[in-house]
């Protein structure tokens, strides 16, 4: 029984994930001309708090989050676009936050994995603040940290919110420029984006490697 309801979350999981890319990859082709990405932008202060919530709503669930980031730098520009994903992210930590604290263990063990819970758990008892940091760098989902982060008892929501904004900087620089090196056909951008995201990745393998020292 126990592997069934596995099989169907994860098969659920998998499921929207794939309707989700397809809608991106629709979004992308149907808006070549930006005549989509003109209407979201006519919607003004509406169309930046609906792609606000939409990226919250996303980074709660396994759903990966690089597609919609991808859509904001092409609607939004940028720096606005970086913006309203980092702001959307760091709010969906602070939803976690609070529905964790509020059904308390039960939503976070049928989320996360008692492996990626103990990864986790090591780093902050070992280190604290600067243990969560780094746990946040790991190559665990975001959203894993967040349930298991806001789960522990002694997790200050200081600690928890600003480990979870500073943690997603270096990923979110690091795609914008490898968007405004394909998007302007410039080679340093781009070479900048992949050194970018090549050392994100590259000191989250390495931390995950250390991470028995605790």
């Amino acid at each position: 029984m126990g592997d069934q309801n596995k099989l169907g979350k994860y098969g659920l999981t998998a499921l929207i994930t794939v309707v989700f890319i397809v809608l991106l990859v629709a979004f992308f082709y149907y808006d070549r001309q930006n005549r989509i990405s003109d209407v979201i932008q006519a919607w003004g202060i509406w169309g930046v708090a609906f792609a606000i919530l939409l990226m919250t709503a996303i980074c709660m669930t396994p759903i990966p989050s690089e597609g919609l980031v991808i859509m904001f730098l092409k609607v939004f520009g940028v720096y606005e676009g970086v913006f309203f994903a980092w702001i959307g992210s760091t709010f969906s930590s602070l939803v976690i936050f609070i529905l964790v604290r509020y059904y308390g263990q039960t939503l976070m063990k049928k989320l996360i994995s008692p492996e990626r819970f103990n990864t986790v758990d090591n780093w902050v008892k070992g280190k604290g603040s600067f243990g969560l940091l780094v746990a946040r760098l790991l190559p665990i989902p975001a959203f894993a940290v967040n349930y298991i982060a806001g789960a522990m008892p002694s997790m200050q929501l200081w600690t928890y919110l600003w480990t979870a904004a500073v943690s997603m900087i270096p990923y979110y620089i690091g795609t914008a420029l490898v968007f405004l090196g394909i998007a302007r056909a410039t080679w340093l951008w781009l070479v900048l984006g992949f050194a970018a995201l090549a050392l994100f990745w590259g000191t989250s393998y390495f931390l995950n490697k250390r991470k028995t020292v605790f």
